[in-house]
């Protein structure tokens, strides 16, 4: 009786563990994420209607004497600041355009505040502003905010003058005495649309024998080049230091705040990555880096705004965040060493702004083609990305052959399957021995009684007499664990999920199945609260559940009555842990479960235990 309260205390431990790790790691998050998202949501309605527009704050600030050496170049909306100096960072406007203007107005007013030159290709569309010569309007063309082909395109950058301003800017520090561009220049264009292969060159001359130009070019996906130029027609040397940053206003409405998913700051300086939460970098305030090359940003699930200075050279990396009104602000940003440009001289610099869409082979060749390092980590794939980003190339391969991405889910399971099938069978064979010697263990059982330690021995003796290993059952579960998580890390983080249909009601295999219990089944559709998600069970979800209690049928069962029930009982909880999950990840479950039943069936049938 003591071995079997024991099977049933651990059995009872591991039901309670799986429970706990289930609401730690995702059901608390997302009613957190949920929680956050609407008070964020409430702050920029009440920052709408409340806060007048105003003006932008003074210009940038000279340099001390001696070059760059240390710190970030500028902070978004405050003078450009000595290296060294504590960084600050204020508003570009300090409100917002009108009390109570639409999204849409404001964004129309803070575009008109300057000319601009327009960004036409294939992949992004927007504008740059010639006032302080930043990217900050910006829309993904191939993207759309919900599976409606007809909503909004996905919106990137954002100018200032806007609730949330996002934006990007290249530009210069000099030495003391020198007059360099800051956010008030107005820049000259030679072109006014910007398209691949089609670069546009910005101008700007300070009347003290300094002309400073960026030619912005633009390839076919996401990747800005800005080759920063400064041209002394005078014959004093000066010293300049060209800085790159990106700027973002609030903390996005939408963001998870998932244990398993990164969005904030992030990069890989010194071939590592830096991954820095919003909520850190607020009480850490800065933090800086020495690298060359590298690259650095800020990433949301799908989308990355990352600064890729020019490789060859070292730069003062640092992630910045301070406040502008009543919302954070964030800012990733790199500062190259000061240069001397002597008179009659040129001088001129390469840097990069990826701005987009993380596509992992896109990222993978732009590591390849222009050896940005590690670029691909920019898609969280966590701790088992040897497993992950085979897994995702595996799926993008079998999509592009059958032309669903749920079909290349199911033949990469029935991949898996086959991979395992040794092993698997092994343990089939084992489970099936099991459940033919239940018989003679129920008879042992009777037999010794309360005479635990003789029925051990016994039953030692006839595992060993029939040549079974009581765990070898549990391995094909051990073993798939690994990729299970790995899989869904791939359909969670992964571009290429988001808004892919299945067939009937599955029309986006990244989100779960909108099907639920309370709602008929779509017959009788309302809104759901949040507090009742957790019983809202999806027709896939309920499927999973049945194949994996079917599953444990063909399991031999325990001896003792209550474990029985309790092991019985297990595939009713996975389905309540797993109905918010990804569709695709539900519909891989239970197609396993499928494929491991059959193959269980067979070697049973064989071995005549069914």
């Amino acid at each position: 009786m003591m071995a079997d309260n024991k099977n049933l205390m651990l059995a009872i431990i591991i039901s309670v563990v799986i429970l706990l790790v289930y609401q730690v790691f995702f059901e608390m998050p997302r009613r957190e994420a949920e929680i956050a998202r609407q008070q964020r949501i409430e702050q920029q309605r009440q920052q709408q209607q409340a806060t007048p527009q105003t003006g932008e704050q003074a210009p940038g600030m000279e340099l001390g004497d001696a070059p760059p050496v240390a710190g970030s170049p500028t902070a978004p909306a405050t003078p450009l600041r000595r290296p060294g100096d504590t960084p600050r960072l204020g508003v570009d406007v300090s409100g917002v355009v009108g009390g109570g203007a639409q999204p849409g107005a404001q964004r129309e007013v803070a575009l008109n505040r300057s000319e601009r030159v327009r960004i036409v290709s294939p992949r992004v569309e927007g504008s740059i502003a010639l006032i302080g010569a930043r990217i900050d309007d910006l829309f993904l063309k191939d993207y759309r905010e919900t599976i409606d082909p007809d909503s909004p395109a996905v919106e990137l950058f954002r100018p200032g003058g806007t609730a949330r301003p996002y934006y990007a800017e290249f530009g210069w520090l000099a030495e003391k005495g020198v007059k360099a561009p800051n956010r008030t220049t107005v820049w000259t264009a030679d072109r006014l649309r910007l398209e691949p292969d089609k670069p546009v060159l910005l101008r700007w001359d300070n009347g003290e024998g300094l002309i400073f130009e960026q030619r912005i070019s633009l390839d076919e996906n996401f990747m800005f080049s800005i080759e920063q130029r400064v041209r002394n027609i005078g014959a004093e040397s000066f010293t300049i230091a060209p800085y790159g940053l990106i700027s973002r206003t609030g903390i996005p409405p939408d963001i998870l705040n998932f244990y398993i998913l990164h969005e904030g700051l992030l990069g890989v300086v010194n071939d590592t990555l830096q991954e820095i939460d919003y909520d850190d970098l607020i009480e850490s305030g800065v933090q800086k880096f020495e690298t060359e090359g590298g690259w650095l940003g800020i990433t949301d699930k799908y989308w990355l705004a990352a600064l890729i200075p020019d490789q060859k050279a070292s730069v003062q990396a640092s992630f910045n965040s301070g406040k502008a009104g009543a919302l954070d602000k964030f800012q990733s940003d790199f500062l190259m060493a000061g240069v001397a440009v002597p008179g009659g001289a040129t001088v001129a610099v390469t840097n990069r702004l990826f701005a987009g869409a993380k596509q992992v082979p896109l990222l993978d060749r732009y590591e390849q083609e222009l050896g940005v390092p590690r670029f691909d980590l920019a898609v969280d794939f966590g701790w088992f990305y040897f497993l992950t980003k085979p897994l995702f190339y595996a799926l993008i391969w079998l999509q592009q052959y059958l032309g669903n991405f749920g079909l290349a889910i199911l033949a990469l399971t029935v991949g898996i399957k086959l991979v395992f099938f040794p092993l698997a069978n092994k343990s089939y064979r084992a489970m099936s021995k099991m459940k033919a010697m239940q018989p003679k263990m129920q008879q042992m059982k009777e037999r010794y009684g309360e005479d635990r330690q003789r029925m051990n021995q016994e039953l030692m003796a006839l595992y060993k007499k029939e040549g079974v290993n009581p765990a070898a059952g549990c391995l094909p579960m051990l073993v798939q664990i690994p990729v299970f998580f790995a899989l869904y890390k791939v359909l969670f983080v992964t571009l290429e999920m988001r808004h892919a249909p299945f067939y009937g009601w599955i029309r986006d295999l990244s989100a779960k199945d909108p099907l639920g219990i309370l709602t008929a089944f779509g017959f009788a559709p309302w809104d759901v609260p949040a507090i009742l998600d957790v019983v809202n069970i999806g027709i896939w979800p309920l499927i999973m559940g049945a194949t994996m209690y079917l599953q444990q049928k063909l399991n031999p069962q325990p001896t003792d009555p209550i474990q029985a029930k309790i092991f019985l009982f297990m595939p009713f909880v996975f389905t309540f842990i797993l109905a918010p999950f990804p569709a695709g990840l539900v519909i891989y479950w239970a197609w396993n479960n499928v494929l491991s039943m059959a193959q269980q069936w067979v070697i049973m049938k064989r071995m005549g235990t069914v």
